[in-house]
């Protein structure tokens, strides 16, 4: 036993971690990292993909955990098979998701962050970063219109909204936060058929229940009919429910369009409901002059959902909720006053421990990358991102129109651009095979779905900073190519 004893000691005396060893192998590994996801991963002559079916994929990967470790050439080797394997969202030709591309500033915050490895929830363990999202929402705030409010950095544009339900539901009730569900009456919520699925699921989430999400008429543009939703209030007020929301949306998912904001909010004024804008695809129209007149009226609203890691390319995650409110509802709905984090007599002022705002304890730190990113370009360098992208696919639309086979589903209202090709043969509902053979050749990537009775469509989204009209002429190039044989 005291030989026991005696190892043990040994131990406690000698880091488990060799920093030289380490430091050697992250050297190597950024090398890596470096040379085949930056270089390579943005080169328009390397595949955006390196398609493998399950199954070989896993074993390629070897993915099983050992007993006992590998070593650090194997480990180098790990590094490779991940990056090689991986769909390289920052290639020109991924079109395929509402993110993509590169910011090398707002990459070397992430890796700041993510090496820092600190915890966004009070000011003695994260000083800098308090103050720093303190600055970049006030920043946010600005261009949305507000001199004054509140807000946060949350894990996605799905929990933003989820949140900004909560507190218009607090708001109304505040006996929810203490006694639950029990005493409320039946609520209701009112959107558009083309917001985000995360209204449903955080109706869902939060005890409100999805047959209480009330879908808005849209007009031909995807845009929610104001005066449809004036009735759809009136007739759940009829109906016994207490309507306490409306999420319109900037930018949607699909046709990327904008509700009209203004006429919005005179429906929520005359019925006292919250107004939220998810305005995760669509917010970053404001920095541009030429482009904020989208969302006229926004600074209307009670709330915004603003996801800067999609248009301006602020790498995954970078997600604000901001709000208008001066009242500090967000601690008021969410405190738990953990007296081992918010203790009441620091030595500093206590509101700079802004974690009691949020529903989680642990908080990444998601304001490095755009305040770093922000500070390198401005806001003119942001706006010229904005705008490049209106000019992208404009250029892409009148290109459609001039060739044969393209359809454009309508005119592009955002940096969506909805179409469908019809090959020389007439094949019926090609798309999914247009997509498996671009998937597997590796060549770009681009989604595709249906809309209400509208067969499949592709989507193609053209934000990145680094297209090029090359990459948008070789797009349509290789639709082509790859259904002319159907």
């Amino acid at each position: 036993m005291g030989n026991v004893g005696q190892t043990d000691l040994h131990d406690l005396n000698e880091p488990i971690i060799n920093h030289s060893e380490g430091q050697l192998f992250l050297s190597e590994a950024f090398k890596i990292i470096v040379e085949e996801v930056l270089c390579k991963g943005t080169d328009v002559n390397e595949k955006v993909c390196q398609w493998k079916e399950p199954e070989e994929l896993a074993a390629l990967l070897d993915l099983e955990l050992r007993e006992t470790g590998e070593p650090q050439h194997q480990l180098l080797q790990r590094i490779k098979d991940v990056a090689k394997y991986s769909i390289k969202t920052s290639h020109p030709r991924f079109f395929n998701q509402q993110f993509g591309g590169v910011d090398y500033h707002s990459l070397a915050g992430r890796f700041l962050s993510e090496t820092l490895n600190t915890n966004l929830f009070t000011y003695e363990v994260a000083p800098v970063f308090i103050l720093m999202e303190s600055e970049v929402l006030r920043g946010l705030r600005l261009l949305v219109g507000w001199t004054h409010g509140d807000g946060l950095f949350c894990p996605g544009g799905s929990t933003s909204n989820m949140y900004a339900m909560n507190l218009a539901r607090y708001q109304l009730f505040p006996e929810v936060k203490s006694q639950g569900l029990w005493g409320l009456p039946r609520l209701a919520i009112f959107t558009s058929p083309e917001s985000h699925y995360s209204v449903k699921k955080g109706a869902a989430f939060l005890g409100i229940g999805t047959d209480n999400v009330i879908l808005v008429k849209v007009d031909d543009g995807g845009r929610m009919i104001p005066e449809d939703l004036d009735e759809k209030i009136k007739q759940a007020k009829s109906q016994g429910a207490v309507p306490f929301l409306v999420s319109c949306t900037s930018g949607t998912t699909v046709q990327g369009a904008f509700d009209p904001l203004d006429h919005i909010a005179d429906v929520c004024e005359k019925h006292k409901l919250w107004m939220h804008v998810d305005a995760a695809w669509g917010g970053s129209v404001l920095f541009s002059k030429q482009h904020r007149h989208l969302m006229k009226g926004v600074d209307r609203a009670n709330s915004v959902a603003w996801n800067p890691h999609k248009m301006l390319v602020a790498g995954l995650q970078c997600s604000v909720l901001l709000l208008r409110d001066t009242t500090n509802l967000l601690k008021q709905c969410h405190s738990a006053n953990a007296t081992y984090l918010f203790q009441q007599d620091k030595f500093y002022d206590v509101n700079l421990d802004v974690g009691d705002k949020s529903v989680q304890c642990s908080r990444k730190v998601d304001c490095l990358k755009l305040w770093l990113m922000w500070k390198a370009v401005g806001s003119s360098g942001l706006a010229e991102r904005v705008d490049k992208a209106f000019v992208n696919v404009r250029y892409l639309t009148e290109k459609m129109k001039k060739r044969e086979g393209f359809q454009i589903l309508r005119e592009p209202e955002f940096v969506n651009l909805c179409f469908w090709y019809i090959p020389p043969m007439n094949c019926l509902d090609h798309t999914p095979v247009i997509k498996e053979r671009m998937m597997k050749q590796g060549s770009m990537m681009v989604g595709y779905q249906p809309l209400g009775n509208k067969v499949n469509f592709f989507r193609v989204v053209v934000f990145s900073p680094l297209l090029s009209t090359k990459d948008l002429d070789f797009f349509l190039n290789e639709i082509e190519r790859l259904g002319n044989d159907m």
